[in-house]
């Protein structure tokens, strides 16, 4: 079976990319990054590419006329490097609807909370709804892109118990130990084939 080629968009630390890439190293799956793409240019998440030999790019919104374009150009890059398989992880834009018809069920996106509960927020301030509300179990959603914020097909959850004296911090890290985990088992099963989406609901094969 020949390597997937997965292009990642990011616009924060990417601390999820590390297991993915350990995933690889370790033969877990069959696939290679072979771009990061960031709308913000301090974004560690380029430097994290950059330390692995990953191909690193940062655009600028601005200098496009719409958001459009700007995936326009994203979609450009993507696809001259043979990407089949496009991660968010961190990415804080909303994807044009052009870009989502474009890469229709080929876009998966990790949410920190088992959706459709908590949708729509982002990063860690998932994580403090979550224990304001006094949430028990928690956890993380991997799930394919559609043109609304969070409510694409839903791959694959992972549960995570709250503890009592859990802070957003360390509540984010035992959640993003469990992305990891979705992350690359969604990969595994996408190469595979086993993704199936039918009626909005994704089903599994065996």
């Amino acid at each position: 079976m020949e390597k997937l080629k997965i292009g990642v968009l990011g616009s924060t630390r990417g601390t999820d990319l590390e297991g993915i890439l350990q995933a690889i190293r370790e033969g877990r799956i069959n696939a290679e990054i072979v771009v990061v793409i960031s709308d913000r240019k301090n974004a560690y998440i380029l430097e994290r590419a950059r330390n692995h030999g990953i191909e690193a790019i940062y655009i600028s919104p601005k200098n496009f006329p719409s958001r459009r374009d700007f995936d326009r150009e994203i979609s450009r890059i993507l696809r001259e490097r043979g990407v089949e398989l496009v991660l968010l992880i961190g990415y804080m834009r909303i994807l044009s609807p052009e870009f989502v018809e474009e890469w229709e069920n080929r876009i998966m996106n990790i949410h920190p909370s088992l959706l459709p509960a908590f949708a729509g927020g982002m990063d860690l301030n998932v994580h403090e709804e979550v224990l304001k509300r006094g949430v028990k179990v928690t956890g993380c959603t991997l799930h394919f892109v559609d043109k609304g914020t969070d409510t694409g097909p839903i791959i694959l959850q992972e549960p995570v118990r709250v503890e009592e004296d859990d802070t957003p911090e360390s509540l984010k890290k035992r959640v993003q130990t469990a992305e990891q985990k979705i992350l690359v088992e969604g990969i595994r099963l996408f190469q595979e084939g086993k993704l199936e989406v039918r009626e909005g609901r994704v089903r599994i094969k065996k």
